[in-house]
């Protein structure tokens, strides 16, 4: 008898939870019959996507995208499976999940952003959803720079810099819905989930759902037949009619020297209801601290406007 038969199944799956990562608890499957059937138990998880791309892979759909990514991980689950039509969903995050009953916490992580950005551009967004988007906050900088690198003189084109604003939102309001999407049939096969996460290592988006998205989500599950609330050619969710508040600062100095220029913050909500939760503290809890936290606050105590943009 080794230390581990002397431990109470509650304590070995607190282990499993502290471990969370997919990978590692499929390999924990393999070291007994009693891992082998506690791992399944396991509520927190964590799915961490290594894989290259295949250039061959349609660069329109991120769902098709997110396949390939996941395509070796699906091979380690089920090495002996036998190839099937290509229309089967067998490399989706649901399929991969399958073999885990009672997961409340999942995180997602992919292993690139999805936006394409001017060089010295930095942007940072997070979503929430239920059945479609409740929120999205999108944080940018044109370019940032230590004091050393800092220039007074160079001017800002304002009316370039609208446009360039305007197309960061529609970009992350596009990759959110996208991934989104791909969490359809994650939420739907898992009805014990309580929040669920997708995120890239890029730290580039955030798509979050908590307990009542999740609800939501789970309740219009039918709908994507029909077409409603879902694009099926697009492979997104489709945005509904948002108003989007701007704000926008020319240039910004932050602690230990840091300037940034062309900073914009913009707090998206739909047009028809959006939260009881206040525009400031959206924004303010979406990035932590760091230079993005303290960014947010600095944008927060300027004038903002509004703009609002159909249905897409």
């Amino acid at each position: 008898m080794n230390g581990f038969d002397q431990l109470p199944d509650s304590l070995i799956l607190l282990i499993f939870n502290s471990i969370s990562d997919i990978k590692t608890l499929i390999c924990c499957r393999s070291v007994s019959k009693r891992f082998n059937s506690l791992v399944p138990q396991t509520e927190s998880l964590s799915l961490k996507v290594d894989c290259v791309i295949s250039p061959e892979s349609d660069s329109g759909s991120l769902f098709t995208l997110l396949k390939s990514l996941l395509k070796s991980i699906h091979d380690l689950l089920k090495p002996d499976t036998k190839p099937t039509t290509r229309n089967q969903t067998q490399n989706s995050p649901a399929r991969i999940l399958k073999q885990f009953d009672r997961i409340r916490d999942l995180q997602i992580e992919l292993p690139a952003g999805d936006l394409k950005l001017e060089k010295g551009a930095v942007i940072k967004w997070r979503a929430e959803f239920g059945k479609s988007l409740k929120s999205c906050v999108v944080l940018g900088f044109r370019r940032v720079a230590n004091s050393e690198g800092y220039n007074a003189e160079v001017e800002i084109d304002f009316a370039g810099g609208l446009k360039t604003r305007v197309v960061w939102t529609i970009s992350a309001l596009i990759a959110a819905s996208a991934r989104h999407y791909l969490l359809n049939d994650v939420v739907k096969e898992h009805r014990e989930m309580e929040r669920l996460v997708l995120v890239d290592r890029e730290g580039e988006g955030t798509v979050a759902m908590e307990r009542e998205g999740l609800r939501e989500c789970r309740e219009e599950s039918g709908v994507a037949a029909r077409g409603v609330d879902w694009q099926e050619e697009g492979r997104r969710t489709v945005v509904p009619s948002v108003r989007m508040r701007m704000r926008h600062e020319q240039r910004v100095q932050l602690k230990d020297g840091v300037w940034v220029e062309g900073v914009t913050l913009v707090v998206v909500r739909p047009c028809n209801g959006g939260g009881d939760v206040e525009d400031a503290e959206l924004a303010l809890g979406a990035f932590g601290g760091g230079i993005f936290g303290e960014a947010v606050q600095v944008l927060l105590k300027n004038e903002s406007y509004l703009l609002e943009m159909n249905s897409f």
